[in-house]
C-alpha cells in the first residue's frame, strides 16, 4: 500500500494533464502558502513546489488545513518576506490529494498577481 501511495503524484499529473491549459514543469522551489479569507484560520505554510506551470504550482503540504474552493495567497518563488522580487498571487485550491505519512498534495490554479510590477497569469483576465 505504501508504494501505491508513494506514486500518488505521478498518477495524478496523469490523470489532471488533459485538463490543463498549460504544461507543467517539474520545479522545487520554495512557496510561501497563507489563507486569504478572513473565516479560515490563519497560518504560513512553507512547502517546496513539486511542478507548476504559468497558471498553476502543486505541491506536497504537511498541514490539513487545505480544501478546494479555498482562497490563498500564494508567493512563488519565495525567498524571504522582504525580497522585492517575491510574486504574489491569489490563488484558488482545485485539488487536496492524500499521501502516505499525513501529508497532501495540493494544487493551486493561479488567480491574478498581486504585484505592480508583474502581469497577471493569463488566464487571469477575468476575476471570479
Amino acid at each position: 500500500m505504501s508504494d501505491q501511495k508513494a506514486t500518488m503524484p505521478e498518477e495524478a499529473e496523469k490523470k489532471y494533464a488533459a485538463q490543463r491549459r498549460s504544461r507543467r514543469a517539474k520545479i522545487a522551489r520554495p512557496v510561501r502558502v497563507r489563507p486569504s479569507e478572513p473565516r479560515d484560520e490563519h497560518f504560513e505554510d512553507l512547502p517546496i513546489s513539486v511542478n507548476a506551470s504559468k497558471e498553476g504550482i502543486y505541491f506536497i503540504s504537511r498541514r490539513e488545513a487545505y480544501y478546494p474552493g479555498m482562497r490563498v495567497f500564494v508567493t512563488f518563488p519565495f525567498s524571504s518576506r522582504h525580497d522585492p522580487m517575491n510574486c504574489e498571487y491569489v490563488a484558488e485550491v482545485v485539488r487536496v490529494e492524500k499521501l502516505a505519512n499525513g501529508r497532501s498534495g495540493v494544487a493551486v490554479h493561479l488567480k491574478m498577481t498581486m504585484n505592480y510590477t508583474a502581469s497577471a497569469p493569463p488566464s487571469s483576465a477575468t476575476r471570479s
